[in-house]
């Protein structure tokens, strides 16, 4: 048991690591709030999202969900549709210097469903907890075992997840505000944009 929690601790780590539209947004949310626990919702509907997958792939219910046309093709243009909406609408955020510091940041609402659109729609993170996660799991023939690994893959995604969040909150203090803010509302807007492009040709390439 203990190597299926190292196993699943070191998978985790891997795949987790690269700043992809789910991490941006993570590091953009610390940034851009004046309190550390302005973004832990955005953090906490991440993390139970990526428990959720992670969940559902150690069972192998997503594996055979992923493979239902219909289904995928529901859920891939919604997808696409809400990343380019939420795309256009983050360009659009202005912050200025006559705005109060509680201005500009996001609502717990758009967090929370921001948060869980990145999650559950993100192509790189539907491939990784399926292809990755679901097949690694698979090797393992007892259900104690099954869960170890699960649950420390779950385990990387929180920790990392609030790590995120704390070194865009950190980093954010060094520059100017308005300016960051700009500039991180530029970068998200182009991470969804890419993030939809993207969602767009890997539906296309499981025809």
């Amino acid at each position: 048991m203990l190597a299926a929690v190292l196993h699943g601790f070191l998978l985790s780590i891997a795949l987790i690591m690269p700043i992809g539209m789910q991490n941006g947004f993570l590091l953009s949310q610390g940034a851009l709030h004046k309190h550390w626990l302005g973004a832990v919702p955005a953090v906490i509907t991440a993390a139970l999202c990526d428990t959720l997958l992670i969940t559902l792939a150690v069972i192998g219910v997503s594996a055979a969900a992923f493979h239902i046309v219909w289904l995928r093709w529901i859920f891939g243009i919604i997808g696409i549709c809400f990343l380019i909406y939420m795309g256009w609408t983050t360009w659009r955020d202005e912050p200025s210097e006559t705005q109060s510091t509680n201005q500009g940041v996001w609502t717990i609402k758009r967090q929370v469903t921001f948060a869980a659109s990145v999650s559950l729609l993100n192509p790189h993170a539907l491939l990784d907890t399926l292809a990755v996660i679901g097949g690694s799991a698979s090797v393992y023939t007892t259900w104690p075992v099954k869960i170890a690994f699960g649950a420390a893959c779950a385990a990387v995604s929180w920790i990392w997840f609030f790590v995120l969040m704390t070194i865009g909150h950190v980093t954010s203090r060094t520059a100017a505000r308005m300016g960051a803010k700009r500039i991180i509302n530029r970068l998200s807007a182009l991470m969804m944009w890419a993030s939809a492009v993207y969602l767009g040709y890997i539906l296309y390439s499981f025809q």
